[in-house]
């Protein structure tokens, strides 16, 4: 992923420090240093376009991953 872009946190406790979104996805980079890749086959339409909303505002989406998609990633890098 070549053009992360930080993470808001605006509740400042989230676990996710960056993001970057494609047209049927979304990338996610944790805290921890895990970077998970979700896409409309894994986790559904619905889901990342919530989840590209959340992240472009830069607040719920740890939140909404760990309730919703957390094991829905289409990859783990």
């Amino acid at each position: 992923m070549s053009n992360m872009i930080p993470y808001k946190n605006l509740s400042g406790s989230s676990g996710v420090s960056a993001y970057e979104t494609g047209s049927d996805s979304i990338a996610v980079q944790f805290n921890d240093g895990g970077l998970y890749l979700y896409n409309y086959r894994s986790a559904g339409s619905q889901n990342i376009e919530t989840m590209k909303n959340l992240a472009t505002k830069g607040l719920g989406l740890n939140s909404y991953i760990n309730t919703n998609v957390r094991k829905l990633y289409a990859r783990k890098y």
